[in-house]
């Protein structure tokens, strides 16, 4: 059987596996936008718990029906996670001369791990013998704002029509 049809009205709340149709917004409190959605003619398409977005900013989607908007301040833990130390490794020269020159504090690039999985790094510092590659999110240790719009809300197991 498939999913029932529904009409999706202003007492749709967001619940987990909902498919949200949204405009959002992440800035540091400095006002400094870091993403947003806002100026892209169509808002974009989610589901609820699908991982596509951080736990912390579903969190503030919950309840939310269409129409809503909301800005909500997030700590450190509940958007990027707090800055770690243990994430800044040092490397010597040869394998980045290896494959040309040494980069560039600020660069962005990306490695291998033991699993053959990527993992992004920016490097802080390159001195006479290592180069210091910080694999932290670039956003971890800072309060973000969530900003939100929702245009539609379409509960899990329906499917959406527009009359």
């Amino acid at each position: 059987m498939s999913d029932p049809i529904i009409t999706p009205n202003e007492q749709t709340r967001i619940t987990e596996g909902s498919q949200v149709a949204l405009h959002f917004e992440v800035s540091l409190e400095n006002g400094t936008v870091i993403d947003s959605t806002f100026e892209r003619p169509s808002p974009v398409t989610l589901t609820i718990g699908d991982g596509s977005l951080l736990e912390g900013f579903e969190k503030v989607l919950l309840n939310l029906q269409a129409g809503d908007m909301r800005t909500a301040s997030l700590s450190p833990d509940e958007a990027f996670g707090q800055w770690n130390a243990d994430n800044v490794q040092s490397f010597g020269h040869a394998p980045f001369l290896a494959s040309g020159n040494l980069p560039e504090v600020g660069t962005m690039m990306e490695f291998a791990d033991k699993g053959n999985s990527t993992l992004v790094g920016v490097v802080r510092e390159v001195d006479a013998d290592t180069v210091k590659v910080d694999f932290n999110h670039p956003l971890a240790g800072q309060n973000v704002l969530f900003r939100v719009q929702v245009f539609k809300v379409t509960p899990k197991g329906s499917q959406a029509v527009s009359l």
